[in-house]
């Protein structure tokens, strides 16, 4: 067994666990506790379940209204509201078109509930717009933080690498003058 080592140092081959051994005794190439635990917290909470996190959050700080809001500005951007409103509009019509008409054309009440409708409909979308915003505010900050992060450790493992890129040269570096000092 120990010859088997001995013949991969002299070939210049190593395993991965001499290396894990070697890198274990460099005290500057180790991570300590704090980043080990740092890397598991940001695991754990980035699983995909960020945006639903945030989600829970803004629903916690919304109040009924502004829940009441998104709901209809849902709503009435919807197929469903279109289809429903257009189908509204063309029985007001036909109904007023008979003889029994209570809106006779130019349709003055039909007027005055589109106004109605409209004036209530454009504020409740702009308030849920408006929240949309901020939550998309909030989201752009949360993955400007995670990518600035990602960054920062991206940089910690290629200086990590680079150390062990050298240190690999070195090994193999001594492996070849051992092999040349045994001949």
């Amino acid at each position: 067994m120990r010859e088997e080592a001995n013949d991969q140092e002299i070939s210049g081959e190593c395993t991965p666990e001499q290396l894990f051994q070697e890198l274990e005794q460099d005290q500057s190439a180790q991570l300590d506790m704090e980043q080990l635990d740092r890397i598991k917290v940001m695991v754990r909470e980035y699983q995909g379940s960020i945006k639903s996190h945030l989600t829970q959050q803004q629903n916690k700080k919304s109040s009924w209204a502004d829940r009441l809001a998104d709901r209809i500005a849902t709503f009435g951007g919807s197929w469903t509201f279109i289809v429903l409103f257009i189908t509204f509009l063309i029985v007001w019509m036909l109904v007023n078109l008979m003889s029994f008409a209570f809106d006779k054309p130019p349709f003055i009440l039909l007027n005055l509930i589109l106004s109605c409708l409209s004036a209530f409909q454009a504020p409740v979308i702009l308030m849920s717009q408006n929240r949309q915003a901020a939550r998309d505010k909030q989201e752009a900050i949360l993955d400007f933080a995670i990518n600035y992060r990602a960054e920062q450790e991206n940089t910690e493992l290629k200086v990590l690498l680079e150390r062990l890129d050298q240190r690999m040269e070195r090994l193999e570096q001594q492996a070849l003058n051992r092999h040349s000092t045994s001949e």
